[in-house]
């Protein structure tokens, strides 16, 4: 009986001992986000003889089996899924606001209603030196702001090529880790504390993929994963102890093509799916400048050359180049401006030539009209994104929420259970206790 008792609280013991540490390392790291709450299996441990025909069963206390990670892989995949789509709004809004802020505080659209506005206080004195001198500073002003336009929204897009480029390196840097968390795991015997803390780590590579991009993930036999991109056809991007590579091919002022390996790939969330998003309408928001740019250039010049100058002579080109990087006021001074008709006689009045000229300015397809319209789209665009971004941010904030209720650390519960197993320590010590007792009472009977 003694031997017995002996036996029993040895284990129970052990068993606290095991328990309490795995607790201590529950709080330890109850602000590591990438951590899963551990709980150690306990099983009664009986042994049964057979003596003769009768059956004897002995108490020998309590075993030890394995680390178990809570939570649940559906959880995680939700988890994934939700980062991926909030993860492609924000990296496009954040891309679509650097285009907006480049041509809205570039001042352009100002500055082409102001060379309107000088061109009509114009018509008011069409001979007067000043209003002249004006309108061609005018001129030469949005010209520059055209340049400057063109330049901002070149570095928005250069920094959004940047931050693409950073968010590819990223996903290859997981990528590899993770792969070789994936050997790690084949070696790693099943229920221990080291295999749990590599499936932590397998699991924050996931998340930290789907950040930058979506993913689809299955897993074999040793919790290896296995990953693609969330496309339809997409080749592995991790398999076993392998990782594909991944690239951006990026056309200036072109379009956007992500590769793994050489072969083309759609991404569909993350940070890179946005980002291309971005570049996208960076492209488009660049031909919208340069046609803006054309259209003043092309506008400007031809009723140029349909008027005459001050003096009575043709109408010479009022801007030079073809887009917005390269407007050039050209004309000489305010006399320069072919303010009335052709053939008109030197200091004429008439101003049917500028007329023309503001009236194509301010046309439904004119300079104006078209910088007005991209700003709005881009406005209503990232409006629009706002509001879904916040419906992601709510299913993703759930997710989360539902991964640490499930797999978190509660402090109050640790803490409970550090008293609970504190008492179950100290009984088993005392079981040990009482079967020293009794034995040395059996020894001095003898």
């Amino acid at each position: 009986m003694a031997t017995s008792l002996i036996t029993i609280g040895r284990t129970g013991l052990a068993a606290s001992r095991a328990a309490l540490e795995l607790t201590a390392q529950n709080i330890a790291n109850a602000s590591n986000a990438d951590y899963t709450r551990r709980r150690i299996d306990q099983s009664e441990l009986v042994t049964t003889g057979r003596i003769d025909r009768l059956q004897r069963s002995t108490l020998n206390g309590v075993t030890i089996g394995n680390v178990d990670r809570l939570g649940n892989e559906f959880t995680q995949r939700q988890v994934r899924a939700s980062t991926s789509d909030l993860a492609r709004i924000e990296a496009e809004i954040a891309g679509l606001r650097g285009a907006e802020s480049a041509l809205e505080q570039s001042g352009l659209y100002e500055s082409l209603v102001d060379f309107e506005a000088a061109l009509t206080l114009l018509e008011s004195d069409p001979t007067d030196s000043a209003l002249r001198t004006a309108a061609v500073e005018s001129a030469r002003q949005m010209a520059e702001t055209f340049q400057f336009a063109d330049f901002a929204l070149g570095n928005a897009r250069n920094l959004a090529e940047a931050e693409l480029g950073a968010g590819i390196d990223k996903i290859n840097g997981t990528a590899s880790a993770l792969a070789r968390i994936n050997l790690d795991l084949v070696g790693a015997r099943e229920g221990t504390a080291g295999r749990a803390a590599l499936l932590d780590a397998r699991d924050a590579a996931l998340r930290d993929l789907s950040q930058e991009i979506g993913i689809e993930v299955s897993f074999d036999q040793f919790g290896a994963a296995e990953v693609r991109l969330a496309a339809p056809g997409s080749p592995v991007l991790v398999s076993a102890a392998t990782a594909s590579t991944m690239s951006a091919d990026i056309t200036p002022g072109g379009p956007v093509e992500i590769r793994i390996d050489g072969a083309a790939v759609s991404p569909a969330g993350g940070n890179v799916a946005g980002r291309v998003a971005a570049l996208a309408d960076y492209t488009q928001r660049q031909s919208e400048l340069d046609a803006a740019a054309a259209a003043t250039i092309a506008r400007a010049n031809t009723a140029q050359a349909a008027g005459a100058a001050l003096d009575g002579s043709p109408g010479q080109p009022l801007f030079s180049g073809t887009q917005a990087s390269d407007i050039t006021m050209v004309l000489s001074g305010g006399a320069g401006l072919a303010v009335a008709p052709a053939g008109s006689p030197a200091g004429g009045r008439d101003t049917g030539n500028l007329a023309n000229l503001i009236a194509a300015f301010g046309a439904d397809d004119g300079p104006i009209a078209g910088i007005d319209r991209t700003l709005l789209s881009l406005s209503s665009r990232i409006a629009g994104l706002d509001t879904t971004r916040d419906g992601l941010a709510m299913i993703r904030e759930s997710a989360v929420a539902t991964m640490l209720a499930e797999s978190g650390v509660d402090l109050e519960t640790e803490a409970a259970n550090l008293v609970r197993l504190q008492q179950a320590f100290d009984a088993n010590s005392r079981v040990i206790q009482v079967a020293t007792e009794l034995f040395d009472t059996i020894l001095g009977l003898g």
